[in-house]
């Protein structure tokens, strides 16, 4: 014989020769010859095999005191205790203690992807639950679209998406709804006149039709990418190399119209496009410098004669009034032996006074 205590929220499994025998609450007992005990403690959870369940529920004490829960394939069921939210439980047969908690289940179908509205979202978040979650996330500048099982269902907006996850295939598609850039860099073109040039071309474009730009286009920026080069290659090609120096303005304005209608095709609305670089061939850049310096050089040439010439049209008027007036010549006779003075620090004299006379001449009226 053997005495045990079995405690207050404490259950004892009585077994003999691996049966059941009898089911031991709070108190002081007496186990017979070849008899064990399992003392579980009710507060805790715990989980039976299907086999012992089958054979535990057998016995009428045993379903007393156990909350007996058979969850279906297609379901879960969400375990509350004392009001809050404690585990979830998959498909198959469970027992749990019932003890001094108070427990609630809710049931509910995952078969369907959407999740019901009964439950609450916040338990979305917590780890009991999110292996059974697929979540989605689209942000405020961008659009999404949903498949289920391969077929488009609808356009997704901003904002936290969550499903059930089961044998249902979801997938959600996404694009940036910004404006965003496209570089067209390092083409090398022909020109019209055969000269080879490298273009670096900028894109600034926009999803405007999010079902056609992912579901009716594959990879639609590769394709625009594809697009606008072929229309800058056709646009340089069309221009002589003189044409394309004096306007690179006009090569965005070809490209544009080229390209308008194949992009909105693509869903693509394109907002701005123009040549970022147009870079020359080693001796063509030489030969370009030389250009310049010829046409600046005749430039400061035709400058020069300009000059030159309202100069001597100034002197001719100038001597057309000297000749008319004796007074103005006398005044500008003066005016350049002022000049001469004021560089002269000595005069030296020689000769007869002759000289003195001729000096006063000079410089007495």
């Amino acid at each position: 014989m053997k005495r045990v205590t079995i405690n207050t929220n404490d259950v004892g499994l009585v077994f003999k020769r691996g049966k059941l025998k009898n089911v031991l609450t709070a108190g002081t007992y007496w186990l017979g010859f070849g008899e064990d005990i399992t003392l579980f403690d009710m507060g805790k959870e715990y989980f039976f095999t299907l086999a012992e369940l089958e054979v535990l529920l057998t016995n009428t004490d045993f379903t007393n005191l156990v909350h007996v829960v058979d969850v279906a394939d297609n379901e879960l069921v969400l375990v509350y205790r004392n009001g809050n939210f404690k585990s979830a439980l998959t498909a198959g047969k469970h027992a749990i203690w019932k003890g001094l908690s108070a427990y609630h289940f809710v049931i509910v179908d995952i078969s369907n992807i959407n999740i019901d509205e009964t439950v609450d979202k916040n338990l979305l978040e917590k780890a009991p639950l999110l292996n059974y979650i697929r979540a989605f996330k689209v942000e405020s500048f961008e659009k999404a679209l949903l498949f289920i099982d391969g077929k488009f269902e609808r356009v997704m907006e901003a904002g936290n998406y969550v499903y059930w996850k089961n044998a249902t295939t979801i997938q959600v598609l996404k694009t940036d709804m910004r404006q965003l850039n496209m570089e067209i860099i390092g083409q090398e073109i022909l020109t019209k006149d055969k000269a080879q040039l490298r273009v670096n071309f900028s894109i600034q474009y926009q999803v405007d039709d999010i079902i056609k730009a992912l579901l009716e286009n594959k990879d639609f920026d590769k394709q625009l990418y594809i697009t606008m080069q072929l229309a800058l290659r056709e646009s340089v090609s069309l221009m002589t190399f003189d044409e394309l120096m004096e306007g690179k303005e006009r090569i965005a304005a070809q490209v544009m119209d080229l390209t308008l209608a194949k992009a909105t095709d693509l869903g693509v609305k394109l907002i701005n496009c123009g040549v970022k670089d147009i870079i020359l061939p080693g001796d063509v850049k030489e030969i370009m410098n030389q250009v310049l310096i010829a046409e600046k050089r005749a430039q400061a040439n035709i400058i020069t004669r300009r000059e030159e010439t309202a100069s001597t049209r100034s002197l001719l008027n100038t001597a057309k009034l000297m000749e008319e007036n004796s007074m103005l010549y006398k005044l500008k006779e003066m005016e350049y032996v002022e000049k001469i003075a004021e560089k002269i620090n000595n005069i030296s004299l020689s000769g007869s006074g002759q000289i003195v006379d001729q000096l006063k001449q000079i410089f007495v009226k």
